[in-house]
């Protein structure tokens, strides 16, 4: 999911930390009407995160608070990643921004309309690929059950998308789940392993992150809600299924994903090289919206300083909106335990936080 609405408002002030601002802002839309269960937020500049607030309870009817601590699901936020998780292994010598489909998955039956397809079209989301395709409806409803493990199901997945030519038109934008569970695929041919362990060992250890994991938080931790409703984690139907990971399955604290965010506010914070952070961060061809690797790429905002990165993610069940201002070494994230009602709180809170730098 993306999202550029949110961050209309310009900035205004020092850019010292306005601690009390930012609670106000807080405060404000999570005793709103029509609020979600939990709201949560933060603000990071360049050498992590300034503040962090939460407010309202982890399940709906109980009284046990959400805090900042908890651990949050990303959503489609979980894009920039695996972005990142290619780029580590183009810096490493072991992929390249140039390479194709045909290139990189050599042993997939594909239709010819896909061999010269280059892997930053997908990154893009201009290569042509639809969630219908093999992610339809159907799938949703019985991948749970599939006995293969992730990587083989993905790459079920993408043989079936490559097998027919394009159902969108190539250099067209088309946002979907398609294009990011492809490349979590080629991660995967490329490395030997499964992208979750890749995303341990190649992102997540180098960044310090260790709270990180896949699919809804589990334990004493939110649950996502559905029509008002907290949806159990147990049951495994919080989030969507896992095959769909580098797409949108990861969760973390609010502490954690700063960590991620830093690496685009300190020009690639020593993970990644600054050619690759070019490519991570600029459009990709002529599509539109402006999208680069997990990122809208927003100009026209005087409070950023520059170019913003932006996105929202949400498995239904829950919402956090990103917004990133390399130009002025802040960041500002709202997350919710709802996918609804929490939306429109993070869409509303993600303005408050900047005007109040």
């Amino acid at each position: 999911m993306i999202g550029t609405a949110a961050a209309t408002a310009v900035a205004s002030g020092s850019a010292r930390a306005d601690i009390a601002g930012w609670d106000a802002a807080l405060d404000r839309i999570a005793s709103g009407p029509g609020a979600p269960p939990a709201l949560a937020a933060m603000v990071v500049g360049r050498e992590g995160p300034l503040w962090t607030g939460a407010r309202g309870v982890r399940r709906a009817g109980s009284a046990d608070a959400a805090t900042a601590g908890d651990l949050w699901h990303l959503g489609s936020n979980t894009k920039a990643m695996t972005a990142a998780l290619y780029g580590r292994l183009v810096d490493a010598g072991r992929a390249d921004w140039n390479a194709t489909l045909s290139r990189l998955l050599p042993d997939v039956a594909m239709h010819d309309a896909w061999r010269d397809t280059p892997l930053t079209a997908v990154m893009g989301h201009v290569a042509g690929l639809s969630d219908d395709t093999a992610m339809g409806r159907s799938w949703l409803m019985t991948a749970r059950a599939d006995p293969r493990g992730l990587a083989d199901q993905r790459r079920a997945l993408v043989e079936a998308m490559l097998a027919v030519p394009p159902a969108g038109t190539p250099g067209t934008f088309d946002y979907g789940n398609a294009n990011y569970v492809l490349i979590g695929a080629v991660i995967e041919t490329l490395t030997g392993r499964p992208w979750e362990d890749v995303m341990r060992t190649e992102l997540f250890g180098p960044l310090g992150i260790t709270t990180a994991g896949f699919g809804a938080p589990p334990g004493a931790q939110p649950w996502g809600h559905s029509g008002g409703r907290a949806v159990d984690p147990s049951t495994g139907f919080a989030d969507n299924p896992l095959a769909l990971g580098p797409a949108g399955t990861a969760h973390m604290s609010l502490n954690d994903y700063a960590r991620f965010l830093g690496v685009f506010l300190n020009q690639g914070a020593g993970l990644l090289s600054a050619e690759t952070l070019a490519v991570l961060t600029r459009s990709v061809g002529q599509g539109q919206p402006p999208y680069g690797g997990g990122w809208l790429i927003v100009g026209g905002q005087p409070w950023a300083g520059g170019p913003a990165l932006a996105h929202d993610g949400s498995n239904t069940m829950w919402y956090l909106s990103a917004w990133v201002a390399p130009g002025i070494g802040r960041a500002f994230v709202a997350a919710s335990n709802d996918g609804n009602a929490g939306g429109e709180a993070c869409r509303q809170l993600i303005p408050g936080l900047i005007r109040a730098v």
